[in-house]
C-alpha cells in the first residue's frame, strides 16, 4: 500500500503540481485547501505525511503544525513546509516549531520529491519506497519481496505491510493498538487480537527461509523485529 500524503496549499495550480508530483512518485494523494479543512482530512483519516503551505486563507499552516506537534495522535507526524518565505528567520521558525522540512517556492518537482523521499527515510523508513534491509532480511516495496540472504518468502498482502512497518523501527517494541494504527490506520476498527493472528501467519511465512525468530513477543508489552535473543 502507498503511503498517503495530505497537500494542504490553497493555490490550484500549486496544489495541482504538488500532487502530481506526489502521485507520480507512487504516493497516495488527498489535498486540503485551508486549515480547517485539512484538520478535517487528519481527523477522518491519519496521513503518513503532511506538505504545508505556510499561508492559507483562514489561519497560518504554522497554527495548523503548532497544534500537530501538540496532539499525541499528530505528534510524529512528519510535515513539510512549502512556503515564499525564504528569509532565515522564517525557516528557523518553522523548523524550530518542528517541521521536518522547508521547500521554498519556486520549487522544481525533482526537488519536492526528493525531500519527501528524504523525509520518510529519516521518520518513515517504511514508506520511502525503497528497499529496507535489516540482518539478512530485505524488504522491496516495489517488487512487494521479502528475501533472507537470497531466498524468497511468500508473504501476503497484511503481513507484508506488517514487516515493512516492523522493519523500518527495527529493535522497538510496538504494542498492539500502535501496530493496528501505523499498520492498518487509525480510522480502521479492527480487534487488537487481529495483529497476534497476522504475527502469527507472518512467522509461518518466514520460517521457510529461517527468519521466523526475526519476529519476536515481548511479554505484556508487544512485538518487534529484533536479532536479540527473545
Amino acid at each position: 500500500m502507498s503511503a498517503s500524503i495530505l497537500v494542504v496549499e490553497d493555490e490550484p495550480a500549486i496544489q495541482e503540481l504538488v500532487a502530481f508530483t506526489c502521485t507520480s512518485n507512487g504516493f497516495k494523494v488527498r489535498r486540503a485547501e485551508s486549515v480547517g479543512a485539512a484538520q478535517d482530512a487528519i481527523r477522518a483519516e491519519l496521513p503518513d505525511l503532511v506538505i504545508l503551505d505556510w499561508m492559507l486563507p483562514d489561519r497560518g499552516g504554522i497554527d495548523l503544525l503548532r497544534e500537530l506537534r501538540a496532539d499525541e495522535r499528530t505528534r510524529a507526524l512528519p510535515v513539510i513546509m512549502l512556503t515564499a518565505k525564504s528569509a532565515e528567520s522564517d525557516r528557523v521558525a518553522g523548523l524550530d516549531m518542528g517541521a521536518d522540512d522547508y521547500v521554498v517556492k519556486p520549487f522544481s518537482p525533482r526537488e519536492l520529491a526528493s525531500r519527501v523521499r528524504a523525509v520518510f527515510r529519516r521518520r518513515a523508513p517504511q514508506h520511502s519506497g525503497e528497499p529496507i534491509a535489516y540482518g539478512p532480511l530485505t524488504i522491496d516495496p516495489q517488487r512487494h519481496e521479502v528475501s533472507v540472504n537470497g531466498a524468497v518468502a511468500k508473504v501476503g498482502l497484511s503481513e507484508f505491510k506488517l514487516l515493512k512497518f516492523l522493519a523500518g523501527h527495527p529493535d522497538r517494541v510496538f504494542s498492539r493498538t500502535q501496530l493496528l494504527d501505523n499498520v492498518w490506520g487509525d480510522h480502521v476498527f479492527i480487534e487488537e487480537r487481529t495483529v497476534d493472528v497476522h504475527v502469527l501467519r507472518l512467522r509461518k511465512a518466514l520460517a521457510p527461509v529461517g527468519a521466523q525468530h526475526l519476529v519476536q513477543t515481548v511479554r505484556g508489552l508487544g512485538y518487534r523485529l529484533s536479532e536479540r535473543p527473545e
